[in-house]
């Protein structure tokens, strides 16, 4: 009868992740998951609605700071985009100097900056497929190095930006500080990149592309109509990005993200990095005259990007915490923790399993946003249930981890699973702003180095405890942290 009880919990997130794998939409997907765990929290539990009710709310509560983020950071990323700091960004790359050997290098680097800016790795990549495929195609790089290039750098802020909707949630489900979760695993995100923008430089030497920059060139003169009609429809704000490019920006628009990242670092308030980011944008905009009056910046910008994030975001995160809560009142996942801790000699060896769990969460769900919101409460109950420590803080960069994996696993492992619906956009765009070429799911795969070093390094660096040679990475192990006894072992 245990058993079945135990296999009983499941059933919410049965429905739950059927329901995703079946393209239900998230917000619908989880109220269906919640009101299915009421009745399951009762019969196997003998849970009351009255006591789901207040569970689901205490959930919530917990949530509710980064609810208020999210708004914020919809907000900024519509400054960022309107008011030119995403075509600065671009623009400094530019600057640069591009070559065939190093179109790659950039467009990856240079995603990493739009997608931290804008928080957005579908937006990003929208927005900077055609400039630097067709810029590839200009001084003759190789174009499938390129798009691998800029799909592993769009990810790179959906990873660790600060008004990241992946990174906002991850970090909530897990009861963490978006600014801490920067600061945890900034060094880790930094050295990936570094890494993946060495590995592109040497495979465009073993290509043997060219090295010699090119003077001068029009990306418009290059777009033709077809492409030019799926941004229109599909992504206008690319188009918008580019218009800014070409007309020019002031590289001082780079500012107000520059500003963001360093009053992060320096362990400011969420909200006031994100505030002084909207507020500098915005100044710096009426200088360079890509901002216009109060009234246009309140309802043209900020007034959407709450809108934006009310229509979806924030009632889907609402109905996942409700979710959450009731399955952790009828204290569903302790099966699946107990399997988990068998398999485990140590806390970073559980904590490594938990990063397995959220990657197979991932290939199974198909997208990174319900992985995300699936797989985080279990691996969050995993480990309170299953690891004790001698203080808050210790049981904190725990936490901050789980929220590292639940972001990671799902933005940069999507980039490594073919039927991901990641890979399934990324093709579709690339196809349709390039169709020179007819791009498949493995030709995303193929040299995206940022997915495979991140993920690869993610897992290493935590089962082997490595990561305390990676700076500020580092997670607590024993004796500041140890594993429960089993309670079958605890009965002999």
């Amino acid at each position: 009868m245990k058993f079945f009880k135990d296999l009983m919990k499941f059933v919410p997130v049965f429905i739950l992740a059927g329901l995703m794998i079946a393209k239900v939409d998230a917000l619908i997907a989880a109220p269906l998951a919640f009101l299915a765990a009421v009745p399951v929290a009762w019969f196997v539990a003998g849970k009351r609605w009255d006591e789901c009710l207040n569970a689901a709310l205490d959930s919530v509560k917990n949530i509710l700071v980064a609810l208020f983020i999210l708004m914020l950071a919809y907000a900024m990323a519509n400054c960022f985009m309107g008011y030119g700091v995403g075509a600065a960004v671009v623009t400094v790359a530019l600057k640069l100097g591009v070559t065939a050997r190093t179109v790659a290098v950039i467009g990856l680097v240079c995603t990493a900056a739009l997608s931290v800016a804008t928080g957005t790795s579908w937006g990003t990549f929208a927005a900077c497929a055609p400039i630097f495929m067709w810029l590839s195609h200009i001084v003759g790089g190789n174009v499938y190095l390129t798009v691998c290039a800029i799909a592993g750098g769009a990810c790179f802020g959906d990873n660790i930006g600060l008004i990241s909707d992946t990174t906002i949630v991850s970090s909530g489900i897990q009861g963490v500080k978006v600014v801490d979760r920067i600061r945890h695993q900034g060094v880790w995100s930094l050295g990936c990149l570094i890494l993946a923008a060495v590995a592109d430089y040497v495979a465009g030497i073993s290509m043997g592309l060219s090295n010699v920059k090119v003077e001068s060139f029009n990306l418009y003169e290059h777009l033709n109509a077809d492409a030019m009609a799926y941004l229109a429809e599909n992504r206008p704000v690319a188009l918008d990005l580019l218009s800014q490019v070409d007309s020019g920006v002031p590289v001082y628009m780079v500012v107000p993200l520059i500003l963001v990242i360093v009053l992060a670092v320096c362990k400011l308030n969420t909200f006031a990095c994100i505030l002084s980011g909207i507020l500098s944008s915005y100044v710096l905009g009426l200088l360079a005259g890509t901002a216009g009056s109060v009234g246009s910046f309140l309802n043209d910008y900020i007034y959407p990007g709450f809108a934006d994030a009310g229509a979806w975001v924030i009632p889907m995160m609402i109905w996942v915490a409700a979710f959450g809560g009731v399955m952790r009142l009828m204290d569903a996942f302790a099966p699946l923790a107990r399997m988990i801790r068998r398999l485990s000699k140590k806390v970073r060896h559980l904590m490594g399993w938990n990063a397995v769990l959220s990657l197979l969460g991932n290939a199974a769900l198909s997208d990174e946003m319900a992985q995300i919101v699936t797989i985080g409460p279990v691996i969050k109950q995993i480990t309170e249930d299953n690891v004790e420590a001698e203080t808050e803080e210790d049981m904190y960069k725990l936490k901050l981890r789980n929220a590292t994996f639940g972001d990671a696993m799902g933005v940069f492992g999507s980039q490594l699973i073919p039927w991901h619906v990641y890979l399934g956009f990324y093709v579709g765009v690339a196809s349709a702003v390039y169709p020179l070429v007819r791009f498949t799911q493995a030709d995303i795969i193929s040299y995206n180095f940022l997915a495979v070093i991140a993920v690869v390094t993610l897992l290493l660096l935590t089962f082997t405890g490595l990561d305390r040679f990676v700076p500020l990475f580092g997670m607590p192990s024993e004796p500041k942290v140890r594993l429960k006894e089993i309670k079958e072992e605890k009965k002999e």
